[in-house]
């Protein structure tokens, strides 16, 4: 049999005395591949929706953008000098940008299901519950970056967010406790935006590895749920 992808999850299931490695011989190499795609851009795809909307990541405890760490610091004595509004304000600001982003994703994170190599696809496949959003963080962070800056900084801009910023680590600079290296809203939402962006793609992930019954596709069904 040829060194595929099935051919190491045959192994593996094998190994580890799965019950279902009967089904796992049943199914192609085309059938394996083509599973495993779809589950990825079905999870991709799944993630965005849910981030790239009003509230996608302001009402989402999980992913929600908070203060930076350096205005983090001194928020309690912002709030109690009369500056809880734009306090209120700036967090807004930054989730909303970080909304306006993440629709950007999908076409890069596509692309890298489409040049995924065989040995990729191996280590995705029997790898942990975890091992595609390794995948797409190792292929699509720096992309993703350049992608993200512009987008999140027009953003800032339009709502006044770097000036809400500046405002705020003004104070906190006049405390002695904000570097001025610390004052840069544009990659410090970026950062954060793709760190929420992973943790769903990585939640997405899970589900169709943990419930592949519960996938829309009845191929990403067959392949999973042969591995269970």
């Amino acid at each position: 049999m040829k060194r595929t992808i099935l051919r190491l999850a045959i192994t593996l299931a094998t190994i580890v005395s799965l019950p279902a490695a009967a089904g796992i011989a049943d199914i192609s190499n085309a059938d394996a591949a083509s599973g495993l795609r779809q589950a990825l851009t079905d999870g991709t795809a799944a993630a965005i929706q849910l981030l790239g909307k009003e509230n996608g990541y302001f009402a989402n405890p999980k992913v929600k953008i908070p203060l930076p760490p350096a205005l983090k610091q001194v928020e309690s004595g912002l709030r109690m000098m009369g500056m809880k509004k734009k306090a209120d304000e700036l967090v807004l600001s930054m989730n909303r940008a970080a909304e306006a982003a993440a629709p950007e994703a999908k076409q890069l994170l596509v692309d890298a299901v489409k040049k995924m190599s065989v040995q990729d696809a191996k280590s995705i496949l029997t790898g942990g519950d975890t091992a595609a959003t390794e995948y797409f963080k190792r292929t699509t962070s720096a992309q993703l970056t350049q992608r993200f800056l512009p987008i999140v900084k027009k953003a800032t801009d339009r709502v006044g967010l770097a000036q809400q910023y500046n405002n705020l680590a003004g104070q906190g600079a006049s405390l002695g406790l904000i570097k001025k290296e610390d004052a840069s809203i544009e990659n410090y939402v970026t950062q954060k935006a793709l760190d929420g962006l992973y943790l769903m793609i990585a939640e997405q992930e899970k589900s169709f590895r943990q419930n592949p019954v519960g996938a829309a596709s009845s191929i990403v069904k067959k392949v999973f749920g042969a591995l269970k």
